[in-house]
């Protein structure tokens, strides 16, 4: 299965880093200290879904609900993680963009059935495992890719390059966010193995979608 991608949005470094040592066993995890951080990190279109606090330094919670959703138009899921407990602050949460709110204390088992609901809900996490695009059906559960009814000869890390422009079929990705997702952050590979990757899909797709 592609491997989800959360961004944890939260000044609290050791509750940041307690959520992020639960959750490593099942999905890749980046923290994020400060709001202009996690605003930018979120901008890049990588993540599956984030945990936003509200209270931040350098950008609120709420400017970056705000800005995702009215100026950037990103919509991946975000789980609000909050100690304002108000019904007028969770009002404007929901308001502003936020999928869910949980808040603070919390119990790490409800935090986590959460993120799965969010995950499902958005089609990434789901019961079939399957996603269809034009000729393209995807299985993540068996890691395949069928063109037309044609399964791929997919190698390496083609099945999760070709899955991700799948997931975003509408939306013009940069070669930087597709490296940053697929390679990560901290890879030593040189941002041109994109274009090498993409070539050789192309190559694959083109002979299966030709009349």
């Amino acid at each position: 299965m592609n491997t989800l991608k959360i961004l944890i949005v939260e000044d609290d470094e050791a509750l940041a880093h307690g959520i992020q040592l639960f959750l490593d066993e099942s999905v890749e995890t980046t923290v994020a200290l400060d709001g202009l951080e996690g605003q930018m990190l979120g901008e890049e279109k990588i993540y599956d879904l984030v945990i936003l606090d509200l209270m931040l330094p350098t950008v609120s919670g709420y400017d970056i609900l705000k800005k995702w959703r009215t100026e950037d138009k990103l919509d991946m899921p975000v789980l609000v993680l909050t100690a304002k407990d108000t019904l007028p602050d969770k009002l404007h949460g929901f308001e502003l963009g936020a999928d869910d709110y949980l808040t603070k204390p919390f119990h790490r088992e409800e935090l986590l059935m959460r993120i799965k609901a969010l995950l499902k809900r958005s089609g990434r996490l789901g019961n079939d495992n399957v996603l269809k695009v034009g000729a393209f059906t995807a299985d993540s559960g068996k890691r395949t890719v069928a063109v037309n009814g044609v399964e791929l000869d997919l190698a390496g890390r083609e099945y999760d390059l070709l899955l991700y422009l799948l997931q975003n079929p509408e939306t013009i990705l940069t070669k930087e966010q597709i490296f940053d997702r697929i390679w990560g952050f901290e890879s030593e590979t040189a941002l041109s193995v994109v274009e090498v990757y993409i070539s050789n899909l192309r190559k694959k797709i083109k002979p299966l979608t030709e009349n």
